[in-house]
């Protein structure tokens, strides 16, 4: 007669795995068709930001390593800052013969809710070394006021 034996794996928190499999190497997902490949066969994947928050701002930095200022577009609307991000390859070599290509075409995007109101008009962005910050300033009325006592 043979033994089964019990897998020591069942007895592992199931949040270990809900946890290992949120990080960011695990979002990719296909824009379109099978194997992740999109239309022009490139990839689409999570971009990860840092949301935080001062008195006056909130800040918003987002990975975006070789993206060139041109390859973004940040977009607020009803309380949802919006970034896609968007880099083609720039030229394919004739004198080679490719045995895989994978590397033509990767867009990110990310889209979350602004923990306040902001002026959008107002906003700043800058693309530096891969990590594009923004600085949205709080509209006035979400801002701490003080009041003086009399």
């Amino acid at each position: 007669m043979s033994m089964m034996r019990r897998s020591s794996m069942s007895s592992f928190p199931r949040s270990v795995f809900d946890d290992f499999f949120a990080e960011p190497f695990f979002a990719i997902a296909p824009l379109r068709g099978v194997g992740g490949e999109g239309e022009s066969g490139g990839m689409v994947s999570g971009l990860a930001v840092d949301v935080s928050e001062t008195e006056k701002d909130i800040v918003v930095r987002a990975s975006l390593p070789g993206f060139k200022k041109e390859d973004v577009s940040i977009e607020v609307h009803d309380g949802v800052l919006t970034i896609n991000a968007r880099r083609d390859e720039e030229k394919e070599e004739q004198a080679e013969r490719y045995h895989r290509r994978e590397r033509r075409m990767t867009s990110m995007s990310r889209s979350v809710a602004l923990p306040a109101a902001v002026q959008d008009e107002k906003a700043k962005a800058e693309l530096k070394d891969g990590v594009l910050s923004l600085t949205l300033p709080k509209h006035e009325k979400v801002m701490p006021k003080r009041i003086a006592i009399d």
